[in-house]
Formats: C-alpha cells, structure tokens, sequence
C-alpha cells in the first residue's frame, strides 16, 4: 500500500524526499498538501500555478503529489471551496492527484437529516466533476450504501479508476455518536468489495494499527499528517507499541518510553536516530521537531513495508502477533486477519 505523507505549507521541514537533506527517506513515494493552505497564502498559490506544484515545493517528479481539497479548512470557516479558483490551481499547479473541489464531511454528532444533506451534497459536486481527473469521494456513514448505489448509477463516476474515501477520522477519534469500530471496519470491506475494480484512496489513516486494517483491507493508498502533528506534540510512534512521549513541551500529556523502549529508540535506524541520537528527539525547536517527525514517518513507511512482506510470504499471521502491542484496534486486526487466511486459494 502507498503512504501519503501530509505536508504543512507553513513549514515544509524535515524535507525528507530531498537527497541533500540529513532527514531523507528514500521510500517517500507520495505527499500531500492542503488547497486550504495555499488559499490562504495568496502569493504562495500563485507562485504554485506559475511554477508548478512540483517545482514550487521542491519535491522531485519521482515523487507524487496529492491534492487534498481543504474540505475541512473551508467548512470549519462556514463555507464552500471556491470552485473555479480550485479548478485553475489544479490547471496550473497539476498535481498528480487530486479530488472533487469540496466534500460535505458527515460527523458522527449530525442528525440523520443532516448527514442525509452531507450525502446529498457531497454527491452532487461528485456527478458535476465527472471530467478531467477529478477523484470522486465517498463517505463512511449512515449513508455509505447510497452512495455507492449512487456512483455505480453513473455510467462516468462508475468507469472512474480511483476512488477516495472520507469519514473515517471523526468516527476513530471516538467523538459522540461515533460507529463502532466493527461497524467502521464492515464499512471499509463493504467499499473494497462493492468496488473491486478501483484503486481506493483512505483520507486520513495516520498510526501503525489502523495501517495494519488499511493494508488487511486491501486499500491502495491512505494519507498521514500524524507523523508530524505527533512530532509537534513531543511524541514519536514505536513499532508495533503506538506513541511515547519524549519531549516536553507545555501542556501535552502522554505515556513516556520505559527503559526497553529508550534501548529500541537508541538503536533506531531512521536518519535521525541514526545520525543524531536519541537526545535529539527530545529537544525543543525546528531541529527537535524534524527528528521526530522523521523518525515517526520512518516508523509507519517501515511498519507498511513490514506489513506487506509478511502477507507476501504467508507469514503475517505469525508476525503481527507478537509484533503488535497493547493496541484497541487488535481485536479488528486479528479478525480481518482471520478472514483473509481463511479465504479459499
């Protein structure tokens, strides 16, 4: 499965796909930046359409760039994406991916009317953007057989390769209301099924564990900023153990590493464990920040390939047993797991 690491227009750093940089990650495939970002940064829009988006971030064409549309940015400021100023930045900046202008995010607190009227929307900018590259989205909700009824309906929408999927993140953060998990992960079956000829994009899959359901589920791709909003919060991800936190910085709180996880952490081969060590993580600042958001994108780039491996030589079932620790999403795992291994050759 290809990971998408999010970006911040704000701050780029660490540039892990540059080769010059001490923070660089050979098997970055793909990132993704925010239209939101660059709407409210106008000189940083213009010179994106100007130079193009490749160019403009100083990212190599080896490396892929995902579009997201902002669609959390725009409707947390009551509005809707400017549609022809996303539709130019697209012409000009040509991203190599991008989806739909705006979808209507359902939150698990909504009324069914409202969620009904998230459906209704978010499918209407789907059947307008039916041309020209444009992803389609759908969402995990109370809705998700309409809305693959509705695409399937659609001559174009149905021959489009690539689809993505939203919703997942307000219902894995456990707000009010939220699905329950098995509920989520029927969901994500549902769509791999329903649409078994696509390649299906998750927005917003961002630990270890809920990589392990993505790639179990067979999802093509699924995109993180958790490497690096972690990292700003002084925490960095273990294999298979979740997060610790290790730098202090104000008001947040977590578990911090016992003395077996400082001697994992101390012979980490991620760039800046490696070079720098593990004092580095805990330190405050630009340079505090960029190893330990390398360190966490290392960790989930090695926890996919990890994952893929093991399912290619028949061994996962073994592996993640042990590999995976005090995880809520383990039950889930260990069932999808399960199916898979008892699927017929």
């Amino acid at each position: 499965m290809l990971l998408v690491a999010g970006l911040s227009l704000k701050n780029l750093k660490p540039c892990v796909w540059d080769v010059n940089s001490p923070y660089y990650l050979s098997n970055v495939q793909a990132v993704m930046v925010s239209y939101g970002d660059f709407h409210r940064m106008p000189a940083q829009r213009r010179e994106a359409m100007a130079q193009g988006i490749h160019t403009y971030l100083g990212i190599p064409s080896r490396v892929k760039v995902y579009l997201d549309n902002g669609a959390f940015y725009f409707l947390s400021r009551g509005g809707r994406t400017p549609k022809e100023a996303y539709e130019e930045f697209v012409a000009q900046a040509r991203p190599d991916w991008w989806p739909i202008p705006q979808d209507f995010i359902p939150t698990p607190t909504m009324t069914i009317e409202e969620q009904r009227g998230c459906f209704a929307r978010t499918m209407e900018m789907n059947l307008a953007y039916q041309h020209d590259g444009y992803i389609p989205i759908i969402h995990i909700s109370r809705f998700l057989t309409e809305y693959t009824a509705a695409v399937k309906e659609q001559q174009s929408l149905s021959l489009k390769p690539t689809i993505a999927l939203g919703g997942i993140v307000p219902n894995l953060l456990r707000a009010p209301k939220a699905l329950p998990y098995r509920e989520i992960l029927n969901s994500l079956k549902y769509v791999r099924q329903t649409f078994a000829d696509k390649e299906i994009h998750v927005f917003g899959v961002g630990g270890t564990a809920t990589l392990h359901l993505a790639v179990l589920l067979g999802m093509n791709s699924a995109d993180s900023s958790g490497w690096r909003n972690r990292a700003a919060r002084g925490i960095v991800q273990l294999p298979g153990s979740g997060d610790r936190m290790v730098a202090n910085l104000g008001s947040w709180r977590g578990r911090e590493p016992n003395e077996n996880e400082w001697d994992m952490l101390a012979a980490c081969q991620c760039p800046a464990c490696r070079q720098f060590g593990i004092e580095e993580l805990q330190t405050t600042g630009i340079r505090g920040f960029s190893n330990r958001a390398t360190h966490n994108l290392w960790t989930l780039l090695n926890e996919a390939q990890q994952i893929d491996a093991h399912l290619a030589d028949g061994s996962y079932q073994t592996w993640y047993k042990h590999h995976l620790d005090n995880s809520i999403y383990l039950p889930l795992i260990q069932q999808t797991a399960n199916q898979i291994s008892d699927k017929p050759e």
